[in-house]
């Protein structure tokens, strides 16, 4: 087999489609689609697939193996396709552990490729794990949660583009920071700053959130290192601006414009995402309760 997606890939999927045989008296993974809903389910994936006379589970198998060697080159768009479309958590409103249930699934055959299904604004993503990371996995199951529209977007809009779009990623990372604190201050009923820009709403949220660097209660046997770690959040953001003014794609790209290394993108990503996590978490321990949740979402 050709491609990203390994046999044991295409394994899963056939256990999350077809919910497993007729006979197996083992309980489906997710939900057990006749022979009509498995062709209805790759109708909506755009793909034409037809049991015939053969039965669901060696049909759907045979077809998997087709779609991921596909003739046109095309395969891993396809598979991606059908991971996110068996994956989608419209599909278990009423049973929304399935849709855990099948998602871990895909993801324990996933791992070993560096792939990985999220599910990023009540939609599920395929991304590289290698792109995400250790710590912006935690920030996607926090913000999985969250009812803040932009903060999802954001994400949506990084994590695709690291690779092949690393200016755009930039630029979507000191969003998402952005939105994360303006997010924040709106759930504390405070104005945003006069200054909307990332060193102004994070300067902002800290003074609320306890983090700021000139607070006078720190215990004084770590008082310099607490200050000298609270003064870095600003640095570390400031650094994320400057890199979307100066690398990023928010004002344009003129001629002759030098890309920058996928690497940067990662380690701007990785940086916005620990810093976003430690505000919500900062966040939900002043106000002593989690921040809103979409109803059968986890």
């Amino acid at each position: 087999m050709t491609g990203k997606f390994s046999p044991f890939v295409i394994k899963a999927l056939v256990d999350t489609i077809t919910g497993g045989a007729g006979n197996d008296n083992a309980p489906a993974i997710g939900i057990y689609r006749s022979g009509p809903k498995i062709e209805q389910f790759f109708l909506d994936c755009g793909l034409d697939m037809r049991i015939g006379a053969s039965s669901r589970v060696p049909a759907t198998t045979d077809f998997l193996r087709q779609t991921a060697n596909h003739y046109d080159g095309n395969g891993d768009i396809y598979v991606t396709r059908i991971i996110e479309r068996v994956c989608d958590p419209r599909d278990y409103l009423a049973e929304p552990d399935k849709a855990i249930a099948v998602r871990e699934h895909l993801n324990k055959a996933l791992a070993p490729d560096g792939l990985a299904v999220v599910i990023v604004g009540g939609k599920a993503l395929v991304t590289e794990r290698r792109g995400s990371g250790t710590i912006v996995e935690p920030f996607i199951q926090k913000v999985a949660t969250l009812d803040f529209d932009t903060v999802q977007m954001e994400i949506a809009r990084a994590l695709p583009n690291l690779e092949d779009d690393p200016e755009d990623a930039v630029t979507a990372a000191c969003s998402l920071i952005e939105a994360v604190c303006r997010s924040i201050l709106v759930e504390l009923k405070l104005p945003l700053p006069p200054k909307k820009d990332i060193d102004g709403l994070m300067r902002a949220v800290q003074e609320p959130l306890g983090l700021s660097p000139g607070r006078s209660d720190l215990p004084s046997e770590v008082e310099s290192d607490i200050r000298q770690t609270l003064s870095g959040l600003t640095s570390v953001a400031k650094g994320i601006g400057a890199l979307r003014t100066h690398g990023g794609d928010a004002h344009g790209r003129e001629r002759g414009f030098r890309r920058i290394d996928a690497r940067i993108a990662r380690l701007a990503l990785n940086a916005a995402s620990s810093l976003a996590l430690f505000l919500i978490e900062s966040w939900e321990r002043k106000e002593h309760r989690s921040l809103p949740q979409h109803a059968g979402e986890t």
